[in-house]
């Protein structure tokens, strides 16, 4: 009996794991196909448009990199190693544009800042000015300050624990070898936050190859926006897959490089006295703390307060707040938070099973599984999308009568697979946590007390995991209501979210309307940032 149990979780676990790889699988098995009109459509690919999305990739993620080690490093020093007016306020408040997808800032910025905003118009009736007062919003340079300040709190989040753990001690040891405060912050506390900085990066250009929201909204060529382009414009699936897969090399790199980073993340905090005044942060007074608070407070600024108000201005000064779509944004809501709860539920469900099963019994198959879920997240929505209608496509071309097509692509089930491929990762990562804080003694008194297998998970872990889990279902339906390109092109007909109308309504340049779902997502998206930052202010 306890033979067979084993032998179905076993089942349960590769057949998990085969459904949440096979987009992956499929977009690797598209080479397979090549034939000369493949190497035709390539060729031709390579000589026109490849070149402009690695150019444009490969420029947005070098600005993107400068920008987010720029602001995320100088905030994190800046709250760790001083103390000024408002710092404990500012260190959680520095996360706020967490809670900002990406695109909603590009909405709230174009608004404001373009040709017809409020802005220019205002500066031109002042002035008498005729013509455009600012460059184009819409291009690389915008799309890289955009996601400077949405992705920023990456680098600030890892290098801000990096540093809290051993360099206010190392400076103070550093001052009382005669080091200067600059040689200290350059030597002494930067180096230490090397790694966490390289990590934070690479979350940071992950999602920023993987987005796709800006990128068309502003009209530049990256990767993404081919991905869609050949699928729904040329109507060429393998040309689709091939950079799919060359978008999925480079996100395997980068998540390559972040492992390797947060391999090397080795400080301790054991036998430091946090309360000592030699560990204490450096006290600031006058020019020099205006300065530093200034540099804490335009991240915040700019990143949230800015966007948060361009948008509630665009909200009141649209049609009218009486002439909004109410009812239709109602729906909107119920379906985006649907599709979130269920999601939610799958996914920490498997989370569970999965971290439960790698508790229990540790083995090669379970290991393997949880590697496969583990990349779920660094996969790109458009490899994601790709890798699913492929198969299906086939399926539908080979057996007609089989009804596949209809159940992955008329029905939320494509949608919610999609969903479950990148975000079983956030909900295991939460469960895993939790789990890290289960000492192993107490499975070893219950199974001596006759308790072992999945009743030791109902009786023992699930009482201590509530809170994990919690924080796991949270996190996987804000990002869940914030995804854009699966539910985008994977959504059934009259299955609109917040995230796919505050897109269309904003590419139809009907940015007050817009300004009502984007306002939706980013109250959303406060939830799990009041929980990171409650979480970090813990002893």
């Amino acid at each position: 009996m306890v033979f067979s149990s084993r032998l179905f979780l076993r089942c349960v676990l590769a057949v998990l794991a085969l459904l949440l790889a096979l987009p992956v699988l499929t977009v690797l098995f598209s080479w397979a196909q090549w034939n000369a009109a493949s190497a035709s459509i390539l060729a031709e690919m390579a000589s026109t448009v490849l070149p402009d999305y690695v150019g444009t990739s490969l420029l947005l993620c070098a600005l993107v990199s400068m920008g987010v080690i720029s602001m995320g490093t100088v905030s994190a020093a800046a709250v760790t190693l001083f103390d000024f007016p408002m710092r404990r306020s500012l260190e959680w408040a520095l996360l706020l544009p967490l809670a900002m997808p990406a695109y909603v800032v590009a909405y709230a910025y174009t608004d404001y800042l373009q040709f017809s905003g409020p802005l220019q118009t205002s500066i031109r009736a002042v002035f008498g000015l005729e013509g455009r007062v600012f460059p184009e919003v819409r291009n690389v340079w915008g799309a890289a300050c955009v996601f400077t300040l949405a992705l920023y709190p990456y680098v600030y989040l890892l290098a801000r624990t990096a540093l809290s753990e051993r360099a206010n001690h190392l400076m103070e040891a550093a001052r009382l070898l005669g080091a200067p405060l600059s040689r200290r912050i350059l030597r002494v506390a930067l180096p230490l936050a090397r790694p966490a900085i390289a990590a934070g990066t690479a979350l940071a250009l992950m999602e920023t190859l993987a987005d796709f929201g800006v990128s068309s909204y502003f009209g530049i060529q990256t990767f993404t926006a081919g991905i869609y382009k050949a699928w729904l414009v040329m109507d060429n699936r393998i040309a689709a897959a091939q950079l799919a897969t060359l978008l999925l090399v480079v996100v395997v790199v980068l998540l390559a490089a972040e492992q390797r980073a947060q391999s090397r993340l080795r400080f301790s905090s054991t036998g430091v006295d946090r309360h000592g005044s030699e560990s204490q942060p450096l006290k600031l007074h006058g020019v020099s703390a205006a300065f530093v608070w200034t540099l804490c407070v335009l991240p915040v600024l700019f990143g949230f307060v800015l966007p948060v108000l361009f948008m509630v201005r665009a909200l009141l000064h649209g049609d009218g707040v009486m002439d909004l779509p109410w009812s239709r944004f109602v729906q909107w809501s119920v379906t985006s938070l649907s599709l979130g709860g269920l999601t939610a539920l799958l996914a920490v469900g498997a989370a569970l099973l999965l971290a439960a099963q790698a508790r229990l019994h540790p083995n090669w198959l379970t290991r393997q599984v949880m590697g496969v879920v583990s990349l779920g997240y660094a996969v790109p929505g458009a490899v994601i999308v790709v890798g699913l209608l492929l198969p299906v496509g086939w399926v539908q071309a080979t057996w007609p009568q089989s009804g596949v097509g209809f159940w992955l692509t008329a029905t939320v089930l494509g949608l919610v697979w999609a969903y479950l491929v990148r975000f079983v990762a956030v909900a295991l990562q939460s469960v895993q946590s939790g789990y890290a804080r289960v000492p192993a003694s107490l499975d070893d008194s219950a199974r001596m007390l006759g308790t072992s297998g999945f009743s030791l998970v109902r009786l023992v872990h699930w009482p201590l995991l509530k809170k994990p889990v919690a924080a796991a279902a949270l996190l996987v339906l804000v990002d869940v209501m914030k995804e854009l390109p699966a539910t985008l092109v994977l959504r059934p007909f009259n299955t609109d979210t917040l995230a796919v109308m505050a897109y269309q309504l904003a590419r139809d340049e009907r940015l007050g309307e817009a300004a009502l779902p984007s306002l939706a997502l980013v109250l959303v998206g406060l939830l799990p940032v009041i929980l990171l930052s409650r979480t970090l202010r813990r002893n």
